[in-house]
């Protein structure tokens, strides 16, 4: 088994990264050319006049206690957008190399190898499939340009989880071709453990997280990476050298305090109590064609008329997702999980549609 960073872009594997101002907070910082004086208003403890601690390590150490990962398998980043466009700038050559994506499923995946100039292969995947991909599928759909697999787990914005042994079947397989890049942002709501726990035996597999949704950080922009050191490593050097603001760094290491850990998973329990509520209720009503299962804060519903089932929602001030674009999807909308009050009002402006 080779290094993963073999399905690296040659031209990174000796880049020399930004070097950064020396990040020693107990000496007067007269090395950085920033403000003396913070600015009106800034209540922030370190002060943001100040550049923020490159990769912070107090959060990192946070991150990696909350994981249950080793310090240098995690890098953190804003959310997983930015983890996603740094494993497509760090392992596609523009023009060259490509990766494989299985719609319907987020968006950004395709759009990051866009902006890469990376080529982009499909396995889309039907309802009739329940949405679940086969190793054998997917493994037909490789090609040797593709340098990246992205799955998502539970999968926006179907909301099913792919079989553990068909994501670790596929690492296994692809190791020295393709790196296995599971999109984990809704894992929270699934009670399953993360599959970063077998990445000791295959290097090849990358787990994407996120405090965007069970821990209501959607704002503060904070995701991680968590890989083969080797591969973390080159991320590294290509990330932005101060990207984590100090706002951020701040309010994540007091969301990660246990105090806050605990109402953070009371109110993802809350949530998928009201998720099966909601699911149940949406059935009763008569546009209702299907209400797809789901294991993460949503729900794919298809609709007899989803347009009309879309205005009566803004007509009640309320904002779903039309999903329709995506292939299989037509007559969809994607229902993110609200408060009690919130879903009884959307159930109620759907019965009178």
């Amino acid at each position: 088994m080779s290094s993963p960073l073999i399905l690296a872009r040659p031209d990174l594997l000796d880049l020399e990264p930004y070097q950064h101002a020396a990040w020693e907070p107990a000496l007067v910082r007269l090395h950085a050319n920033e403000n003396p004086w913070r600015p009106p208003g800034d209540n922030s403890a370190a002060g943001l006049n100040r550049y923020p601690e490159p990769q912070p390590a107090r959060l990192i150490e946070r991150l990696a206690a909350l994981y249950e990962v080793g310090l240098e398998r995690l890098l953190v980043g804003r959310g997983s957008d930015e983890a996603i466009d740094l494993l497509v700038r760090g392992f596609c050559r523009a023009g060259r190399d490509g990766v494989l994506v299985l719609p319907p499923t987020f968006g950004m995946y395709k759009v990051a190898a866009r902006i890469q100039g990376a080529n982009v292969h499909e396995l889309v995947l039907t309802a009739a499939q329940g949405f679940a991909p086969t190793a054998q599928a997917v493994l037909a759909r490789w090609r040797a340009d593709i340098k990246l697999v992205f799955l998502c787990s539970p999968n926006n914005p179907t909301g099913n989880m792919y079989e553990e042994e068909i994501v670790l079947e596929l690492a296994r397989k692809l190791v020295d071709k393709a790196l296995v890049v599971v999109d984990e942002a809704y894992l929270e709501f699934a009670h399953r453990p993360s599959l970063s726990r077998y990445q000791a035996g295959l290097p090849n597999l990358v787990v994407l997280r996120t405090l965007s949704k069970a821990f209501a950080l959607a704002g503060a922009r904070c995701g991680s990476v968590i890989a083969d050191p080797e591969i973390i490593g080159l991320l590294r050097r290509i990330i932005s050298p101060y990207a984590i603001p100090s706002a951020t760094i701040e309010i994540v290491e007091h969301a990660l305090s246990p105090p806050q850990l605990i109402q953070a998973r009371a109110r993802v329990e809350a949530l998928i109590v009201e998720r099966e509520r909601l699911a149940r209720a949406l059935t009763t009503i008569g546009s209702v064609r299907r209400v797809y299962p789901s294991k993460a804060n949503f729900l794919l519903v298809e609709f007899t008329n989803a347009r009309r089932a879309f205005e009566a929602s803004r007509a009640a001030g309320l904002l779903v997702r039309d999903v329709s674009s995506q292939p299989g999807l037509e007559a969809c909308l994607r229902i993110s999980i609200g408060l009690p009050e919130q879903n009884d009002r959307l159930l109620k402006a759907l019965e009178q549609a």
